[in-house]
């Protein structure tokens, strides 16, 4: 008889062999064959009891270790701003591994709670064991639900304020947490919703009133898990910063290097200004600077500053607040570029001909004062003749500017970036945080102006640091994916324009299939097409071109105090040109690709809760209005309908196909359209609509239309009736089960 293997034995084999884990396995390796299998199966299943193994169906794997493919609960991401995970089970003698996870491009974007399967492999990092990449997420758990508190005689129920979720959840006896009825509050799953019921959950904090002037965003704030609060450290490490000296700074306070931002802005990280160029060689050129703050003096890699900065990847706007990257001691003060104080920057110097065309440039670690901080409407009016008080000074530097920016114009249209310039919405609010109008912002000269200098010194960045082999983090935007180009050819031949195949897809291509439909009853339609090609850009340490601006390479620099991707810039450049020792780190350097990944996610969690904020306060707005008739374009179609992007507002309202009369209307997925059974009308993107608003949720954000028009007539009403309603339904349902 073959000697048993002792649990020692076994442990380590289990712990080596981590993917062969099967009592089949086990006993192959130790060659037991026969009855001595029961005496096999007794040892392991001692371990298991004592804890040192998990059975998962008919594997082992040693408790003190995770297997390759493991199922992981996403935790909140650390001081560092690093996501992190922990197993799902753990019956180890020691606390459970801490698990990395690394995002790569591509991945969805995950939050705490989040149940994912994942590959392990070893970390790198020693205060990790593994490093965890995502197969797949497979579930939220404990998931987090922002709602209504209604309290009930035997506990209550929780009203959600996401639109998509349409269940209740039962708050049981003992797990209000004190919340009163009415209250906005957050909770947390408890059990999963059955077939026979609904979830249960737990409030684990009040907010407040929903309809109070501040919980708008504050909705917004919590559902998308933006830190809003710096911790005492980072506060104290912000307020302990000092104005930084002139020293070995370039000294650039005698240039009227002003600023240019919204009236309502609430930091100021860039100045400009233009001079003509005194070269003969030159002539009808000008000298173009653009100041940057020096946010790196302040926020050093590693830092408490830093962590904070990199945990929240950027500033996060909404109508009533902003939610910041740095704390207000540096983001509204000792980095912002104010008027007539003296301001640490990173200054660069651009040399332009009269086509536009860059000559050179070449960066400096200075110091500037600006001596005026003015909105875009001021700058316009003062480049149109009308000056104020604080324009006047200027009139000339003003002029300058504008005039250099008339040369660069030249350039652009010659690079031809894509010509989709979006309105933006402003939403004015009172004092109690009551909507009092819903605006498109004007668009000036001056914001295209400062627009484009920001463009080019971004482009100098990159091209810097590629000269310098320097590493650094590219903004990227790669070009339409061919399914997303077969599609826009669709669009547009049914709209009687040519997108050609077979070449290279240049923006100039897609900007003379705009220009071609500019003024034509397809004009909407062909630009919501275009824009929904689109790729989402992104930041990485590889560079795959801009292909919206039409640029080989292209790196955010001009935004630091609200962008983690700018400081990183910046500190590449320190390091670059050897301005000091708060550079980039070794460290920093090799996990460019991470730190691209999590702040591409941060960034799209601003622009989600930004979105989500907007569509709540038109809902509030609209709210009064129920019954009216408005105008709008159809924005988006669906299986279960469709939605209106209203032209007063912008807001989008949807329409379920159950509204839109007696008639069967059949979703077609390759043109995107919706097709009367009876009637063969079509319903697409872009066509007019006259809609009747009958509902607005200002809690949810959402609003729900009754379609009236669609392309100037009414929708039809066939006859029949119920009856040849029904008869339409199982036509097109026999056809659907014949062509699959």
């Amino acid at each position: 008889m073959k000697q048993l293997p002792s649990k020692q034995q076994v442990l380590d084999w289990i712990k080596d062999n981590p993917a062969k884990s099967s009592k089949r396995d086990v006993a192959r390796a130790f060659g037991i064959k026969g009855a001595e299998k029961i005496d096999l199966k007794r040892i392991l299943a001692e371990l298991t009891d004592e804890g040192h193994l998990q059975k998962k169906r008919r594997n082992y794997t040693g408790g003190g270790e995770l297997p390759p493919v493991t199922v992981l609960l996403v935790d909140a991401p650390d001081s560092s701003g690093d996501l992190t995970a922990s197993p799902m089970e753990w019956k180890g003698d020691n606390p459970a591994p801490r698990i990395l996870f690394i995002a790569k491009h591509g991945d969805v974007a995950l939050k705490e709670g989040d149940r994912i399967l994942a590959r392990l492999s070893p970390a790198s990092d020693p205060d990790f064991k593994y490093e965890a990449r995502l197969i797949r997420r497979i579930g939220t758990g404990p998931q987090r639900v922002l709602g209504i508190y209604r309290s009930g005689s035997e506990g209550g129920r929780l009203l959600p304020i996401d639109k998509k979720t349409k269940n209740e959840f039962i708050v049981p006896m003992g797990e209000a947490g004190g919340a009163r009825d009415g209250e906005l509050v957050e909770a947390e799953n408890i059990s999963r919703r059955t077939s026979m019921g609904l979830g249960k959950v737990r409030i684990v904090e009040r907010l407040g009133d929903p309809m109070a002037s501040k919980s708008v965003s504050l909705i917004a704030i919590h559902e998308h898990g933006i830190p809003d609060h710096f911790p005492d450290a980072v506060v104290a490490e912000a307020k302990a910063a000092k104005p930084v000296k002139l020293g070995k700074r370039k000294d650039l306070r005698h240039l009227p290097l002003f600023t240019i931002d919204p009236s309502d802005a609430r930091d100021h990280d860039d100045a400009i200004c233009a001079l003509p160029d005194e070269d003969p060689k030159n002539k009808g050129g000008y000298i173009v600077w653009v100041a940057i703050a020096d946010v790196a003096h302040y926020v050093h890699p590693n830092s408490q500053l830093d962590r904070e900065a990199r945990k929240r990847g950027n500033s996060s706007y909404f109508p009533d607040r902003v939610v910041p990257m740095l704390p207000d001691a540096l983001s509204g003060d000792l980095c912002s570029l104010h008027e007539g104080v003296d301001r640490a920057c990173i200054a660069l110097r651009i040399i332009l001909n009269t086509a536009g065309e860059k000559l050179g440039h070449e960066f400096f670690r200075a110091m500037m004062r600006s001596p005026a901080s003015l909105s875009y409407e001021q700058a316009q009016a003062a480049a149109d003749g009308t000056y104020d008080a604080a324009t006047k000074p200027l009139a000339g530097p003003i002029a300058d500017l504008f005039a250099a920016y008339a040369c660069s114009v030249k350039a652009r249209n010659k690079r031809q970036p894509l010509h989709l310039d979006l309105p933006e919405r402003k939403i004015i609010l009172a004092e109690d945080g009551k909507v009092l109008s819903v605006n498109f912002r004007d668009r000036f000269d001056a914001h295209k102006l400062v627009e484009e200098f920001m463009v080019t010194a971004n482009v100098c960045a990159a091209e810097t640091l590629e000269a310098k082999k320097q590493p650094l983090m590219y903004r990227v935007h790669e070009e339409p994916t061919p399914e997303k180009l077969d599609s826009l050819r669709e669009t547009v031949q049914a709209a009687g324009l040519v997108l050609a195949k077979g070449q290279v897809l240049k923006t100039h291509h897609l900007n003379k299939l705009l220009d071609a439909a500019a003024g034509t009853p397809d004009s909407e339609l062909i630009s919501m097409s275009v824009l929904r090609s689109m790729t989402q850009a992104y930041y990485a340490p590889e560079n795959f071109g801009h292909f919206g601006l039409a640029l080989r390479c292209y790196a955010h620099f001009t935004s630091p105090i609200r962008r983690y991707a700018d400081l990183i810039v910046h500190r590449a450049l320190i390091s670059a040109h050897g301005w000091g020792d708060d550079g980039l780190s070794v460290d920093e350097a090799e996990q460019l690709k991470e730190t691209g990944d999590w702040i591409s996610q941060t960034e799209r969690r601003s622009m989600l809760a930004e979105r989500d904020t907007t569509d709540r306060y038109l809902a509030a707005y609209l709210s009064e209005r129920v019954g009216e008739e408005f105008t709008g374009q159809v924005s988006g179609i669906a299986r279960f309908g469709l939605f209106v992007k209203l032209d007063e507002t912008g807001a989008d309202g949807m329409i379920p196909l159950s509204m839109l009369g007696r008639e069967y209307w059949a979703y077609d997925r390759e043109s995107n359209s919706l097709t009367g059974e009876r009637s063969k009308r079509v319903i697409k993107i872009g066509m007019p609509a006259t809609v009747r608003l009958s509902e607005a949720a200002p809690i949810t954000g959402g609003l729900l239309l009754e379609l009236l028009e669609v392309d100037g007539k009414p929708l039809p009403k066939p006859s029949g009736g119920r009856k040849s309603f029904q008869k339409g339904r199982k036509l097109v349902k026999s056809r659907r089960r014949k062509k699959h």
